[in-house]
């Protein structure tokens, strides 16, 4: 009886790690004047295949993506390299870096509508790569351009790979059952 509950105990610490690896997190940000963006950054670890998800007012906000640090410090969203207004719009982190985003309404970014992420490696591993995911001109790829949601879902698979890595964990572990299961009967 004892090996059957090792067997259990194998199979919950392997689908544990390779849920972790699997589904990303989603970020949910209240993109408001009101809202406190250094103190909501602060307590979260950002990692690549994690989503951003902002929320807002369509008809009196929008989410500019600004192309580095100079921009942020003096609200300059004159230069963004991405623009969303959908009220409900995702960005994915797709590599290790910073990214900012600041309010288009004019006034809202100095008044603090504005965000600074650094994206660390899924594996937790920080990156000396310190600009934004997009280039300068425009999204170049399907995974850097945002998309307009409403699923409130709080994970998503985020890439072939990882969904890869979890079938390869969900083999490990049910030949762990098997094995086990034979000392058992055997």
């Amino acid at each position: 009886m004892f090996s059957v509950y090792r067997v259990f105990l194998v199979l919950f610490v392997t689908l544990a790690a390779a849920a972790s690896e699997v589904f990303a997190t989603k970020h949910e940000v209240t993109w408001d004047v009101s809202t406190d963006f250094k103190s909501w950054e602060s307590g979260r670890t950002f990692k690549v295949g994690d989503q951003l998800e902002f929320k807002y007012s369509s008809s009196m906000h929008s989410v500019l993506e600004l192309s580095g640090e100079k921009e942020y410090k003096s609200c300059d969203t004159g230069t963004s390299v991405n623009s969303m207004n959908g009220g409900n719009d995702v960005v994915k982190l797709t590599k290790p870096g910073t990214r900012y985003f600041a309010c288009g309404t004019m006034g809202h970014c100095d008044q603090g509508m504005k965000l600074k992420i650094k994206t660390v490696a899924a594996n937790g591993a920080g990156s000396s790569a310190d600009s934004p995911s997009s280039s300068s001109t425009s999204p170049t790829s399907e995974e850097d351009t945002p998309s307009s949601s409403s699923t409130a879902s709080s994970t998503t698979p985020t890439s072939a790979a990882q969904a890869t890595q979890f079938l390869a964990a969900m083999s490990l572990a049910l030949t762990s059952i098997i094995i086990g299961l034979l000392n058992i009967f055997v």
